[in-house]
């Protein structure tokens, strides 16, 4: 999007640039500005009551401790992620903007291409690497706010991608509670013996365009990592590769044999009714985040309640294709996704924004920011070892997931990726052959990444 236009939305909206305080001393004291987009009783108001509440009167307390006069300042947004996304890229472009900044972590890799942002040690000195959180937060975790091996910023929460399975229809396939797939081949073999039970649905793998990103991100990606690959590296797009062919292959043998359901693949509120009919013992095996474990059949107010949730959903680590083949040479894998914190190059106090930025991510702050959440996974492995020890599923997630896990690559090119990938998915599922399938992906990807000097190929 041009900038022109950005700025003509930016004004639309009522957002208005504004410079950047960057810590500026003034009245005997310094003042920092935090922008996020949430706001109390409206978007992500738990968010929003965080800083507000606990983050700045317990930050400004610290510092009055140690003699220095510092206010903080809460600017929260509350709008859509897209316009909220371009006032921050304005801002940062031109100068402007809070001193700490909230932006998702797909934007990280497109907004440091741009020199919008800048890796952590540059803006705040390379002393931040002593900092105690990182050896709390799990490498793939930080990767979050990461970009071309830098760190830019701290993550905040996070999310992880297991197989989930009915525990009755398991049962009465004759298929083990405790499942524990080694390779893809495992969860076939499983979805054969599940076929045999009348009105249910094998597996269910989301596909198509209709699924949007719920395609790429429950399906395609952490399929490709584990053949070993993600859909970016070394600076190109991967495209017609055996290891992407593997994948669409896997997409054929679950909806060309009957294990998943084609149509609901179609249905724009496809992902919705394969919940529906996980909860009525209707799906065997679904890939999916831990939001279905909390928000889906959580038994006191999910969306499809499953009363004995905890006793009737069983959850496994995804296999690679085969033991050992995944990303880093592992045998299980998954991806996550979530925002963090970004200082602002232009900042004039940075050693002072570092210093906050590094209070909201330490133990205490972000034990508080949990106990606020809905969502609850932190990427402090101190923090989750504390508080979900009473969800088993949140645990697993923290202790076995957020080690292994990978990120979409945060560049301007990626939802176009995305939507070609969901294509593909779709294309096969509908009858097409792996061939044609990733022969029109390879086009599709070329043009939305600018040529194939951009792609990889072989």
């Amino acid at each position: 999007m041009k900038i022109t236009r950005m700025a003509a939305l930016a004004a639309a909206s009522g957002l208005a640039m504004s410079g950047c305080s960057g810590g500026v001393s003034g009245g005997g004291g310094t003042v920092i500005r935090i922008s996020a987009n949430s706001v109390k009783g409206g978007k992500s108001s738990n968010g929003a009551e965080w800083i507000t509440d606990y983050v700045i009167p317990k930050f400004t307390a610290m510092e009055k401790s140690k003699g220095k006069k510092v206010t903080v300042r809460f600017e929260g947004t509350g709008v859509d992620d897209a316009p909220y996304k371009q006032k921050t890229a304005l801002d940062l472009k031109t100068g402007g903007g809070a001193d700490l900044i909230s932006i998702d972590g797909i934007w990280v890799g497109e907004f440091a291409q741009a020199g919008y942002i800048k890796p952590l040690d540059q803006v705040a000195g390379s002393g931040i690497a002593s900092w105690e959180g990182f050896k709390q937060i799990p490498g793939p975790v930080q990767n979050i706010m990461a970009f071309d091996n830098k760190k830019y910023g701290l993550p905040i929460g996070t999310d992880g991608r297991v197989l989930f399975y009915n525990k009755q229809l398991f049962a009465k396939a004759g298929l083990p509670a405790d499942w524990q797939p080694k390779s893809w081949d495992d969860i076939l073999a499983a979805g054969r013996k599940l076929k045999t039970l009348s009105g249910v649905t094998p597996i269910q793998l989301n596909a198509g365009t209709a699924m949007t990103e719920a395609t790429t991100m429950q399906g395609v990606l952490p399929l490709l990592a584990g053949t070993g690959h993600d859909i970016f590296e070394n600076g190109k797009w991967l495209g017609d590769t055996p290891q992407l062919r593997s994948v669409l292959d896997l997409y054929q043998q679950v909806y060309g044999s009957g294990l998943g359901d084609p149509k609901l693949q179609q249905n724009p509120q496809g992902r919705d009714e394969s919940f529906q009919r996980f909860s009525k013992n209707k799906v065997g095996i679904l890939l999916e985040s831990d939001y279905f474990w909390r928000s889906v059949v959580n038994p006191k107010d999910g969306i499809d309640p499953m009363k004995d949730r905890d006793k009737d959903v069983g959850y496994t680590l995804i296999p690679a294709q085969s033991a050992g083949k995944g990303v880093r040479g592992q045998d299980s894998v998954s991806m996550s996704g979530g925002t963090g914190w970004v200082i602002n190059p232009h900042t004039k106090n940075a050693s002072l924004v570092w210093e906050l930025l590094s209070f909201m991510g330490g133990h205490d702050a972000v034990k508080d920011e949990v106990q606020r959440s809905a969502v609850g996974i932190s990427p402090r492995q101190d923090v989750n070892g504390e508080m979900l020890a009473g969800d088993p599923l949140l645990n697993f997630i923290s202790t076995k997931v957020l080690p292994i896990t990978a990120v979409r690559p945060g560049l301007a090119a990626y939802p176009q990726v995305s939507t070609a990938l969901q294509k593909a998915t779709g294309d096969v599922v509908a009858g097409d052959s792996v061939d044609k399938a990733i022969k029109s992906y390879q086009q599709n990807l070329t043009q939305a990444v600018g040529g194939a000097g951009n792609v990889t190929t072989g």
